[in-house]
């Protein structure tokens, strides 16, 4: 039977190139994303493959939405093989500038924009004693990055939950895995969130980011979706795409040194 993957925030990014991917793979594809003209146009793209796929526009942080897209999904194919989590935001801003609101939406996105979709699947994954669950995290969530206190919690607590939800569910043939791509040069801009306490620290942090997402540093959508993709064919814990796999080898290795590092590169000492 052809496998089936749930695939949310699928409308631009990693999200979309993961659904290209899997498309070309000849997957069938439940695609979500709040953005309805963005999604269907991935679908269409899938579907030129020959791919078989249904777009439903889904706000992730909404339980009854997720539960809508898990429900159509199952009804549709009967089965589903895959959940690809993906869906997130970003936000740069030191601890001082980040409201509670920032905070609430963070996590609303995030993690809760995780736990949802897990939640809503897994009666259907333990049924069949099968299933693969990708959690699209973020290097941010193996060690800390500078003045990203909220998305780096949000990315730390998704990284907590993958490896805790492994624990549980691999006995019972399910496999949670992780992957955790470096800064990657998508619509990332579009979505990110720059606070600070002037306006011109906002500007430059926004213009420091562009900087790194058009240099060699970045990862490609493309990177990240066939890490995602070998994942899913050769399950295996995580992954850490691109030069990410640098900075937190050696976070895991010299944690004191990385911070040092890290202070210095915001002109602290």
């Amino acid at each position: 039977m052809t496998p089936t993957a749930v695939i949310t925030g699928a409308s631009a990014g990693i999200g979309q190139a993961t659904a290209i991917l899997l498309a070309q793979k000849g997957y069938n594809l439940v695609l979500a994303a709040r953005t309805n003209d963005r999604l269907e146009a991935v679908a269409q793209q899938a579907i030129e493959l020959g791919s078989q796929v249904l777009a439903i526009p889904t706000d992730v942080t909404d339980v009854k939405q997720v539960n809508n897209l898990v429900e159509k999904a199952l009804d549709t194919y009967t089965q589903v093989d895959i959940l690809i989590n993906n869906a997130g935001i970003c936000m740069t801003a030191p601890m001082s500038q980040t409201s509670l609101e920032d905070w609430q939406k963070i996590l609303n996105v995030n993690l809760w924009g995780y736990i949802y979709p897990i939640h809503a699947l897994l009666p259907h994954f333990l049924s069949r004693q099968q299933g693969t669950i990708v959690n699209v995290g973020s290097f941010g969530g193996k060690m800390p990055l500078p003045n990203m206190t909220a998305y780096c919690t949000s990315k730390y607590a998704v990284t907590g939950l993958t490896e805790t939800l492994r624990l549980e569910l691999e006995p019972k043939g399910i496999h949670v895995c992780g992957v955790h791509p470096s800064v990657t040069n998508s619509d990332f801009l579009e979505r990110a969130v720059f606070r600070g306490p002037q306006e011109t620290y906002s500007e430059q942090m926004r213009a420091s980011m562009k900087d790194i997402l058009n240099s060699p540093l970045a990862s490609q959508p493309q990177d990240v979706a066939k890490a995602i993709f070998q994942i899913i064919e050769h399950p295996q814990r995580e992954v850490v795409v691109g030069t990410g796999a640098i900075a937190t080898s050696l976070y895991s290795l010299a944690p004191s040194l990385s911070q040092w590092l890290l202070q210095q590169s915001q002109g602290k000492s």
